[in-house]
């Protein structure tokens, strides 16, 4: 399902973020011999790529989603393949609405 891969995603960036908070703290405590200092800093600059990494992905996605069209307006259903909700093409009237709605339901 999409969206409990978008929540383990999501928690995944979150575990990530807080393990490279956590790696900060440590090498700013100054305390730690050289070669764990370097250990946990590898492991910071990882976490610190994966992080951008999906970040950027959540970016491209909302661009993906807010495409405009040729009026300037966002286009959510066209970048998705359909058609845009245009209120200025509704009549107000229910009925009316219906007659000239083509859909199965």
């Amino acid at each position: 399902m999409k969206i409990k891969k978008a929540e383990a995603q999501n928690q995944n960036f979150e575990a990530s973020l807080a393990a490279l908070e956590k790696i900060v703290r440590e090498l700013e405590r100054g305390e730690l011999p050289l070669e764990k200092s370097l250990e946990l800093f590898e492991r910071g600059v990882r976490l610190s790529r994966e992080c951008q990494e999906r970040l950027q992905e959540a970016e491209r996605r909302i661009e993906v989603l807010l495409q405009r069209d040729g009026e300037g307006r966002a286009s959510v259903f066209g970048a998705l393949g359909g058609e845009d909700f245009d209120a200025t093409t509704t009549t107000g009237n229910a009925k009316d609405d219906a007659e000239d709605d083509e859909s199965v339901f």
